[in-house]
């Protein structure tokens, strides 16, 4: 089934993204400085009516160029990671007449840009306007098929943003959650009524089998 083989995948990269992580800190206990985590318990913890004044850059140690590197490279590459399971649920769940290439590469791509744009206007109202303009003056064309995909997007979104304020965990714990409440919707084809429109393919058959909709798609082959 290949919803339980995209549960496994995930399921496995969690898992040594967790090892690593732990070996990482057992091995080198300081590392834990340039994690970019915290940001979420900061503004939770905020009494101030504005929850933008708790966002604190939650490092402990960047106190020379090369430290902030570290930090900036750790977020980046953070949010890349976090960006992974997801471009792999997309692959996988994605009805194939109607998968987009384009989503997958700005799934990995968006949120380190995000992550780099964040640090830049950190605290800046001037910089955030002048970012707000130069954006302004690109046009995107590109129609997302799919309100499913749009939600792919504001994914992305939300782990840049969350790497940019050192709040990594919040994107993971989401993403955690939204890829298996993912796989859940593919095993049960929850929504799903006979004849309507397929976002998701069909959760069963082999690599070598189309989906119904998907050979319905293609053109007859006219014989010679």
């Amino acid at each position: 089934m290949r919803a339980f083989r995209l549960f496994l995948r995930i399921t496995l990269y969690y898992s040594c993204a967790a090892l690593f992580i732990f070996l990482l800190l057992l091995v080198y206990p300081d590392a834990k400085s340039y994690f970019p985590v915290g940001g979420a318990q900061a503004i939770l913890q905020s009494s101030n009516n504005d929850p933008f004044t708790a966002i604190e850059m939650p490092v402990k140690e960047v106190s020379d160029l090369g430290k902030s590197m570290l930090w900036v490279i750790i977020a980046v590459l953070s949010s890349l990671l976090i960006s992974v399971p997801v471009c792999t649920t997309y692959i996988a769940c994605r009805k194939r007449n109607e998968y987009d290439n384009s989503i997958v590469r700005s799934i990995l791509i968006l949120p380190m840009l995000l992550t780099s744009i964040v640090l830049i206007v950190h605290d800046s109202l001037a910089l955030a306007f002048s970012l707000a303009g130069i954006v302004g003056a690109v046009r995107f064309r590109n129609t997302l098929k799919s309100p499913g995909d749009a939600l792919y997007i504001l994914m992305a979104i939300g782990i840049g943003l969350s790497a940019g304020i050192g709040a990594i965990e919040v994107a993971l714990v989401t993403t955690v959650i939204v890829n298996y409440c993912y796989v859940f919707l593919w095993v049960t084809e929850f929504g799903v009524i006979k004849g309507s429109t397929r976002y998701m393919r069909r959760p069963y058959g082999k690599h070598d089998v189309i989906d119904d909709d998907e050979q319905e798609a293609k053109p007859p082959v006219r014989g010679s």
